[in-house]
């Protein structure tokens, strides 16, 4: 039997990223070595997310995969390039030869992963790639996932969608404007329960917090939302 490819998996704790796990899982054609998060360093926060790193821990735990933390500061996609290049070179010398990422139709995200990963000779898979994000969320639901908004941007979302756990009736609430999946940023999660966990992680709601953007983007349209910040739901790790 020919021996896999080692993989490394882009883990952001939300419910793409459990969905495209589960579908490699599944395909069982390559060994994924280790989970990768972003962390801010400040806050040990999920980067974009705001989930804790306490919670992330409990996620890789129950799935069974080593944690791979790499902690950002500067919040520089040159300081991103930089920390990702580093980490990545050690595990290419340990044999890992492709990263997998949960990005779905971001034609100018996956180019920007694809630059990044060939400096390093790695190569990127997406499992979910330019797939029905109305047919992703449905498939998510009926494998009996579970996930929960932590962040949503207030261009598309009020404050009543934060920390509300996602089913079918949420999507349908969605305006026509926000993708089902939240894939333009609209919203991020947290999945707890599903196919890929040995045991749902334990959490409880804390308190909603807004924070405005520092800079507003101008270069937008009339036709386009404007972003003036997020709000984000504290969630608390159950111990």
């Amino acid at each position: 039997m020919d021996q896999k490819e080692k993989a490394i998996f882009c883990w952001s704790g939300g419910k793409d990223s459990a969905l495209a796990l589960y579908k490699v899982l599944l395909e069982d054609k390559l060994e994924i070595v280790a989970l990768l998060t972003t962390l801010n360093a400040t806050y040990k926060r999920v980067s974009m997310h705001g989930v804790s790193e306490k919670l992330l821990e409990q996620q890789a735990a129950s799935i069974g995969l080593p944690l791979i933390k790499m902690y950002v500061s500067e919040g520089t996609y040159s300081e991103y390039e930089k920390e990702m290049e580093t980490l990545l070179l050690v595990y290419k010398q340990k044999g890992v030869k492709k990263v997998i990422f949960g990005d779905i139709f971001l034609d100018d995200l996956r180019a920007y992963r694809e630059k990044n990963l060939a400096k390093v000779g790695l190569h990127a898979i997406f499992p979910l790639w330019k797939r029905d994000t109305k047919e992703i969320i449905t498939e998510f639901l009926e494998l009996n996932f579970k996930t929960i908004t932590c962040c949503v941007n207030d261009a598309y979302l009020n404050e009543d969608k934060v920390g509300v756990n996602i089913d079918m009736e949420f999507i349908r609430s969605l305006p026509a404007l926000v993708d089902p999946c939240g894939e333009n940023g609209e919203y991020h999660t947290f999945c707890y329960a599903g196919p890929v966990f040995k045991k749902p992680i334990e959490y409880s709601l804390g308190e909603k917090i807004y924070k405005p953007l520092e800079i507003i983007n101008s270069e937008h349209t009339d036709k386009l939302p404007v972003t003036k910040g997020f709000w984000y739901c504290e969630l608390l790790p159950v111990m």
